[in-house]
């Protein structure tokens, strides 16, 4: 019994840091799935952007459509960039209440 409470306490998540976009990189929610490892984003600037997942990171991210991601958008083409970070819904959570992420955004 001791054993499954200790268990039970390490499943709660809490936030104690959220990885913020620098620079160029922009926060986006994926729209939908196109194959591969690309996808279409939609992302906070108000641009829709063709995106793909780097090779390093293929097998560590697994992405559904609603999902929240921050992009690294290309420096020759700005409608296409790659996917870097997955947020988890806690993380979510924590920039709707800081106000990084409306509410209104998630909703496609």
């Amino acid at each position: 019994m001791d054993k499954k409470k200790k268990a039970g306490s390490q499943n709660e998540e809490k936030v104690t840091r959220v990885k913020l976009p620098r620079g160029d990189e922009i926060i986006g929610i994926i729209e939908q799935r196109l194959g591969g490892n690309k996808m279409f984003v939609n992302c906070l600037d108000g641009k829709k952007r063709n995106c793909r997942v780097p090779g390093r990171l293929k097998r560590k991210l697994w992405l559904r459509p609603g999902d929240v991601v921050i992009i690294k958008p290309w420096e020759l083409d700005k409608d296409k960039g790659d996917v870097i970070f997955k947020y988890r819904t806690n993380q979510v959570e924590w920039l709707k209440a800081k106000g990084y992420l409306k509410s209104e955004a998630l909703e496609f």
